[in-house]
């Protein structure tokens, strides 16, 4: 049986690689393939989140009964990252390295502790929330 947190940690690793190849092509100035990898990172992240929110999230909430705890300070992270994204693309659209690596660098510190809060407690407490319907919740967030 597929558990969520070993799907969604996957995806982190996906949306990890991305981040990574987009980082080393534009640290080398190869701006039009950094520009590619950049846009892939991007779309794959917030896919994840429209995973997450869309789905994950509110079925936790919803049969937990927590809705004040560990989804809303996850929410209150993917708007920061939204924020560091955001940022990030105005400096891939200005070709402005200094500025790219410099928020790249502080996403990377960002997401990995999001991550790990994700992927060491949240995942883990919602396989044991939607148990036999973690499958099925699965393949409704592949629909996203």
């Amino acid at each position: 049986m597929t558990t969520i947190t070993e799907t969604m940690a996957h995806d982190h690793r996906h949306c990890d690689e991305f981040f990574a190849e987009a980082e080393e092509l534009i640290s080398q100035g190869d701006w039009e393939q950094g520009k590619e990898k950049f846009k892939a990172f991007q779309e794959a992240t917030e896919n994840h989140f429209s995973m997450e929110e869309g789905i994950l999230f509110p079925g936790f909430e919803q049969r937990s009964g927590q809705t004040m705890g560990p989804t809303q300070m996850m929410r209150m992270e993917h708007t920061q990252m939204r924020q560091l994204l955001a940022d990030m693309e105005a400096a891939v659209t200005y070709e402005d390295e200094e500025r790219y690596l410099g928020l790249s660098e502080t996403l990377m510190m960002v997401m990995q502790q999001h991550n790990m809060k994700e992927e060491q407690m949240l995942y883990p407490m919602t396989d044991q929330v939607f148990g036999a319907d973690a499958e099925a919740t699965l393949k409704e967030m592949k629909m996203i």
